[in-house]
């Protein structure tokens, strides 16, 4: 005999509007470039987004899929930019040029996340789901040293050039910026990195 037992009612899914998942993760990044990932709950972050901590759970399953979003979105913007700078075939100086350029554009667009790649992406990358940070990290370097290389090859840089350590000053040097930069200040991307390519190449470009 059937019996009319009352079904229970499922939880609505909330879905986030794509513009309030942006701030969502972007004050997410924030709070995990300031505290560090550890220490970092999701109830800091439900704190910081003005909302309870079990409502962040109907848009993300846990502070590490955030991560993974803020990161790998970084990432994947930094590696359009890069990519399209290594394929127009520039010659060494100015391949390096447009990729400090280039890197300064993703600071002023992705501060926070920068920031948390500078601090984070060593323990991170241990872990499977983070894996690609490490495989980013090879690529980037490869990238600069390879420019390097060809720039001392082509006579344009200084023969005596040490391109591994020209490259980890170059880089350092870069992207510990995201520390101090704030979008919207006095000088735009372009001019910072106008004033570090002047400082830099004046070091690195063959004397005549």
């Amino acid at each position: 005999m059937p019996t009319n037992k009352p079904t229970a009612k499922k939880k609505p899914q909330v879905t986030a509007t794509p513009e309030r998942r942006k701030e969502l993760l972007a004050t997410a990044a924030e709070v995990f470039a300031a505290q560090g990932y550890n220490a970092t709950t999701v109830r800091k972050i439900a704190d910081a987004a003005g909302m309870l901590a079990g409502s962040l759970y109907y848009h993300f399953d846990s502070k590490e899929s955030m991560l993974d979003e803020i990161l790998s979105a970084f990432l994947t913007e930094l590696w359009e930019g890069y990519d399209t700078v290594l394929a127009a075939g520039l010659g060494p100086r100015e391949t390096i040029e447009a990729l400090v350029t280039e890197s300064f554009r993703e600071i002023d667009r992705h501060r926070a996340a920068v920031a948390i790649y500078q601090k984070e992406s060593r323990t991170l990358s241990a872990q499977p789901r983070f894996h690609y940070l490490s495989d980013s990290q090879q690529k980037f370097e490869k990238a600069w040293l390879g420019t390097l290389e060809r720039g001392v090859a082509a006579k344009v840089f200084r023969a005596d050039l040490d391109v591994r350590l020209t490259y980890r000053f170059v880089r350092d040097t870069v992207w510990v910026a995201a520390s101090w930069y704030r979008p919207g200040g006095q000088h735009s991307p372009e001019e910072i990195a106008r004033q570090y390519l002047s400082m830099v190449l004046d070091g690195i470009a063959l004397r005549t």
